[in-house]
């Protein structure tokens, strides 16, 4: 495990976070958030471990701007910035909730508590169920509920979600932290009128490649080429590749490769009774005494 790159990773995405954090994005457009996001990552000599999340009120995850997305933010929603940092495929994965409206606040609030709490237990040996156990009595205190089908997860070079899940509440299945690996803690918070859980929503605007069998298509092998050598089996957007290709062309190319399943299309995840969520994340290593937080 390459932990100078988990610490230059992670101190870039904490940098970037906080800046997202602290700017006032009202009256920008998402495309204008994942754009300036992204190239605040770049401009730190890092890379987009993913393409930055950008998800609306009951949007939990999973959304990025389309090329040219025009929605705009406005001054009643509640956005989570979700961004990923690598360093020779080595991730840092963090986000934050923003929101100008004082209604939301106690969700971002919490998710931040929950997130805290979490950190304050991790070490070498600490069960996984323990971890959720406390992010979902954090949480609840507040008459507020977590999501229960989203977790956080292990961390492998070039791989995001590698095999492990770190529960948002008490779960019998259960592992036990390792010094030998990264995790990412992301408590997600909803309302007392939310179902706590989220369901698959109809958009899907991030891929990830999951194979590179050739197709009789050329252009689309070249497609897969191209993802490959740019971002590897890590997730990216359509915007991404409009770069380089023509936005009709690429939007086709991609089709067909979702079609014979060589790139995987991930849909947006939604709260299931349409209620705002907030979440809060953090890249960490567990040690024998407590945990190097890697996005602090």
């Amino acid at each position: 495990m390459q932990i100078d790159d988990y610490i230059k990773a992670g101190k870039i995405a904490s940098e970037v976070r906080e800046l997202a954090r602290k700017k006032d994005w009202i009256g920008k457009t998402l495309y204008e958030i994942c754009e300036t996001v992204e190239s605040e990552i770049k401009n730190r000599g890092g890379k987009c471990a993913f393409p930055v999340n950008a998800s609306l009120n009951e949007i939990a995850a999973h959304y990025t701007a389309e090329p040219n997305d025009p929605k705009v933010l406005s001054s009643s929603d509640l956005i989570k910035i979700d961004l990923g940092v690598q360093i020779n495929g080595y991730i840092a994965d963090t986000a934050v909730s923003v929101s100008y409206d004082p209604e939301s606040a106690i969700l971002v609030d919490t998710a931040e508590e929950a997130l805290k709490a979490a950190m304050s237990m991790v070490k070498e040996g600490t069960k996984s169920s323990d971890i959720g156990r406390t992010i979902q009595k954090t949480i609840m205190q507040y008459n507020l509920k977590p999501i229960a089908n989203l977790s956080g997860h292990s961390l492998e070079q070039y791989t995001i979600h590698a095999g492990k899940s770190i529960p948002n509440m008490w779960s019998i299945g259960s592992f036990s932290l390792s010094t030998k690996e990264a995790y990412a803690c992301e408590p997600f918070v909803t309302t007392s009128k939310g179902l706590g859980f989220v369901r698959d929503g109809k958009t899907k605007n991030i891929f990830g490649l999951v194979s590179r069998k050739k197709t009789k298509n050329e252009k689309a092998n070249k497609l897969v080429d191209y993802i490959w050598d740019n971002f590897n089996t890590l997730p990216f957007a359509l915007r991404w590749l409009t770069k380089d290709n023509e936005e009709k062309e690429a939007r086709t190319l991609l089709e067909e490769l979702i079609k014979n399943k060589i790139v995987r299309a991930y849909p947006v995840l939604n709260e299931a009774n349409g209620q705002r969520v907030a979440q809060a994340e953090h890249t960490f290593i567990p040690t024998e005494n407590g945990a190097v937080i890697t996005t602090l």
